[in-house]
């Protein structure tokens, strides 16, 4: 299952030149605002270690790792919603995502103005908030009154939607996100079709100067968005997107000593791809075989034939059990063969909640 994370923020905060980094992508960026114009999208491989492990007991003919989608979206600034700077269509855009990755500028360069003028990461997290919570304000509203007068009619649906659409109505109108309006599960169901804007789980990015690398706190700016995400349990992640942009022009033979000398043990993109997977609450588990090793990406909770759905419809159709092994016991003991002679290969049925890293031979029958 591929997931959208779009990637927000204010004019030249290094939007297009941290997408371009992870997708080896050729949007536009530069040193002035509004540089991108467009909405582009590119997939990434979430890096994971363990899939090179699974493959040098398997041998495998191909590794496939599990995919994101990362989707560049243009600056943002005061009054989007209204139409002004590049206008509110890539609002609509947003509305297509399943989370928000908003990219905060916590760097100085001269040759780059910052859209206000100056740095202010909390003021600029604000700016971009309330651009999304003013044009779910607009849906909100409207649906309301057309709910309020069909309830009046006796409609059972809108008699059940008006109370889940004012509470959400009363946190907007309020400047703070749907999200903290207290939905009960059932109601977030409800209205899941409204793809609401503030609905979305958000992962925010200090984009910090080289020099701050070994210590981000100490950058008032990014410890600005520390304590902005914690005040609202949000995750939060240093990274040097221009660093970034070096680092994925060099071949795998030059990248060791280049993160070395930065400072850095991998690139801040595996960290950051990583991250944003995690945001979703999404984990994955392995097959592993002769013709390929893969990590597959199911929701943290998915039951066994839930799993196997995500390979094919009919494994979950006719799922009968799956045979489970731990990775680290699929790696202790050299493959699945050993792992079933000494009892660490487990039957587990329907109802069994899959594990992350979990490695799975499915049995079915249509």
């Amino acid at each position: 299952m591929a997931v959208k994370c779009g990637i927000v923020g204010l004019p030249g905060v290094g939007k297009s030149v941290l997408f371009n980094a992870m997708t080896k992508g050729d949007v536009a960026s530069g040193n002035f605002l509004f540089c991108t114009t467009q909405s582009a999208m590119g997939v990434v491989d979430v890096p994971d270690a363990r899939l090179q492990k699974l493959a040098e007991i398997v041998k495998p003919a191909r590794i496939m790792h599990a995919t994101q989608e990362f989707v560049d979206i243009p600056g943002l600034v005061r009054g989007s919603s209204k139409g002004e700077g590049l206008g509110n269509s890539f609002l609509q855009d947003i509305r297509d995502m399943d989370a928000l990755v908003q990219v905060v500028r916590c760097f100085e360069n001269p040759d780059m103005p910052h859209v206000e003028g100056e740095l202010g990461a909390r003021r600029d997290v604000d700016i971009v908030d309330m651009e999304l919570i003013i044009k779910d304000l607009e849906i909100v509203e409207k649906s309301l009154e057309r709910h309020h007068k069909t309830a009046k009619g006796g409609n059972k649906e809108s008699q059940i939607m008006v109370p889940i659409l004012e509470k959400i109505h009363a946190v907007l109108n309020e400047g703070q996100w749907a999200a903290t309006a207290g939905l009960y599960l059932e109601e977030l169901h409800s209205i899941k079709s409204y793809c609401l804007l503030t609905l979305m789980p958000v992962l925010l990015v200090g984009n910090i100067d080289e020099k701050d690398i070994p210590n981000p706190s100490a950058n008032p700016h990014f410890a600005a968005l520390e304590a902005l995400a914690a005040e609202r349990g949000w995750a939060v992640l240093p990274i040097c997107a221009r660093l970034e942009a070096d680092i994925a022009q060099l071949s795998p033979e030059e990248q060791p000593m280049f993160l070395e000398e930065a400072g850095l043990a991998e690139p801040g993109l595996n960290r950051f791809i990583r991250a944003a997977f995690k945001l979703l609450n999404l984990q994955t588990y392995f097959t592993a075989g002769p013709k390929e090793v893969r990590a597959w990406t199911i929701p943290i909770g998915a039951t066994a034939p839930q799993a196997a759905g995500v390979i094919h419809s009919d494994f979950e159709r006719g799922f009968i059990r799956a045979q489970v092994i731990p990775f680290e016991d699929y790696v202790a003991c050299h493959g699945e063969h050993k792992a079933k002679e000494t009892g660490k290969m487990r039957m587990e049925g329907k109802n069994y909640i899959v594990k992350d890293s979990d490695v799975i031979i499915f049995l079915f029958n249509v």
